[in-house]
């Protein structure tokens, strides 16, 4: 979920078009894979699977959005986590508990016919477990696609491989990333241009949040912008019942930061989660190569291991004119 900061963004967001977002992507992943989890999904919130019940919704979503963004002249890298913070814990706790809760919702609201509850409550449910991060990587490697592990958190390596200038932006819809330092981050990067929120379909644009704008513009240090997700409450720490990113800032540019810590959260002590945010575990093991789409390979992956339609695929890879004989991808390569 990250890090609740949206109402004190909203003037920093500029919306852009898909022309002016070629380059490098960094995507995290695992934001992705729940964003296609929760969303490719039948209308009573079954996801979609094949026929020996694997689910295979996260395989629709990286091959349709890895091939949009391929004809749009962007070149996604996808970050993966790895091993969360120990105070992480307790959020990873709570969400798996919520998971269980929509799982259980769902179910009940499929026996009274209930459609759109169930599909509301299966959405929740979503989880990325092994076989999705496996079977992603695997995909990726076929679409020639680079993606990296990450030592800990992906949004923190995004970001860093952002401000290493090896990306031109990252991608996510969580805030976390400008706490992480990415000079760029960049959201609602949907193949559809829609999105369900309560119930409703909205169109989407893509937007683009620049760090030094929210900086200046709030007149905050990032130091300070840490210390405000810290009062609203990260996925490293519980925030404090009743502070809004707005009072939060009142707080820290009045220098009340400490003394509202000391009494709303006595015993808490926040340097650790600051320090991370400032100075997350990354790597510098990875390598950047994008490579020609492996069409045969994809087409045996999805068609003949996942029972994916021979006419979408052919039709998506068609798209950016990878069947044989035709150019490779030059013009983006």
């Amino acid at each position: 979920m990250g890090v609740d900061i949206r109402d004190i963004l909203l003037e920093y967001k500029k919306t852009v078009g898909w022309e002016t977002l070629t380059g490098v992507a960094a995507v995290d992943a695992h934001n992705a894979l729940y964003q296609f989890l929760s969303i490719i999904r039948q209308p009573d919130g079954t996801p979609l699977m094949d026929s020996r019940g694997r689910v295979t919704s996260h395989l629709s979503g990286i091959l349709f959005r890895v091939l949009n963004f391929l004809e749009l002249g962007i070149r996604p890298i996808f970050v993966f986590d790895g091993v969360p913070p120990e105070f992480k814990a307790g959020t990873i706790a709570e969400r798996k508990e919520i998971r269980l809760a929509a799982g259980v919702k769902w179910q009940a609201a499929l026996a009274k016919g209930e459609v759109a509850e169930a599909r509301k409550h299966a959405q929740a449910s979503s989880r990325v477990d092994e076989f999705v991060v496996s079977s992603s990587k695997e995909l990726l490697g076929l679409l020639g696609i680079p993606w990296v592990q990450a030592p800990s958190e992906g949004e923190a390596q995004a970001a860093y491989m952002v401000a290493k200038g090896n990306a031109t932006y990252a991608v996510s819809q969580d805030y976390d990333l400008l706490l992480f330092g990415a000079p760029v981050l960049v959201r609602n990067l949907t193949v559809s241009g829609k999105r369900k929120v309560r119930g409703r379909t909205i169109t989407v644009t893509p937007e683009k949040l620049l760090l030094k704008d929210v900086l200046d513009g709030l007149h905050l240090t990032r130091e300070q912008l840490i210390e405000i997700g810290v009062l609203v409450g990260t996925d490293f720490n519980e925030g404090i019942r009743g502070i809004g990113p707005k009072k939060a800032i009142q707080i820290v540019s009045d220098g009340k930061y400490e003394e509202t810590l000391r009494e709303k959260l006595p015993g808490f002590d926040p340097k650790p989660v600051i320090e991370f945010f400032l100075k997350p575990p990354v790597t510098e093991d990875y390598q950047l190569t994008w490579k020609p789409v492996n069409a045969d390979g994809v087409w045996t992956m999805l068609c003949d291991g996942y029972d994916f339609s021979k006419e979408r695929v052919n039709s998506a890879l068609d798209k950016v004119k990878l069947t044989a004989g035709q150019k490779t991808l030059d013009r983006w390569f």
